[in-house]
């Protein structure tokens, strides 16, 4: 494992729907809450809630939590260029980027989390958890664009699953 890259991974996927439709599941509140939170709020940096049918803007803050986990996220988005790239900060001072692209008649997602401290804590929790997680959440969006079901677990007394 002396050559495992410990401080950033990559996921990739292709959904069936437009790039506006998966740009918009990253980038508004409602959307962020049929696959991947429980509760998403932005606020404009100057502190102004958005609407949750609001896409978010460059230097917008977040507030996430998730259904059957007792985890809360705080975290500034970098980039929304309201096209196809998002950039955020994302457990601690990691950064997520978010680009979409049209490949064919599907969109190929690709998500990289760069910026991983480490130490043997960022590494389990963060490098391996976390790309654990958007590994997960990555399927469960394409589950809800391309067939609207969420695979989410959303029972609390249910921990410890894979759908967490």
């Amino acid at each position: 494992m002396e050559n495992f890259n410990w401080s950033q991974f990559s996921k990739r996927i292709f959904i069936n729907t437009d790039l506006k439709t998966v740009y918009n599941a990253f980038t508004k509140s409602e959307e962020l809450e049929k696959w991947f939170l429980s509760k998403a709020l932005f606020f404009s940096k100057e502190n102004e809630k958005l609407s949750s049918t609001e896409n978010i803007v460059s230097e917008s803050v977040y507030k996430w939590s998730w259904f059957a986990q007792n985890h809360f996220e705080e975290g500034s988005v970098i980039i929304a260029n309201g096209i196809d790239y998002i950039e955020f900060t994302f457990a601690g001072n990691c950064k997520v980027q978010v680009q979409l692209s049209k490949v064919k008649n599907q969109t190929l997602v690709k998500l990289t989390q760069t910026e991983i401290p480490l130490d043997d804590n960022s590494k389990e929790n963060i490098r391996l958890g976390c790309a654990f997680g958007w590994t997960f959440y990555l399927l469960n969006l394409k589950s809800v664009l391309e067939g609207g079901i969420d695979l989410r677990n959303k029972d609390t007394e249910l921990i410890g699953v894979i759908n967490n």
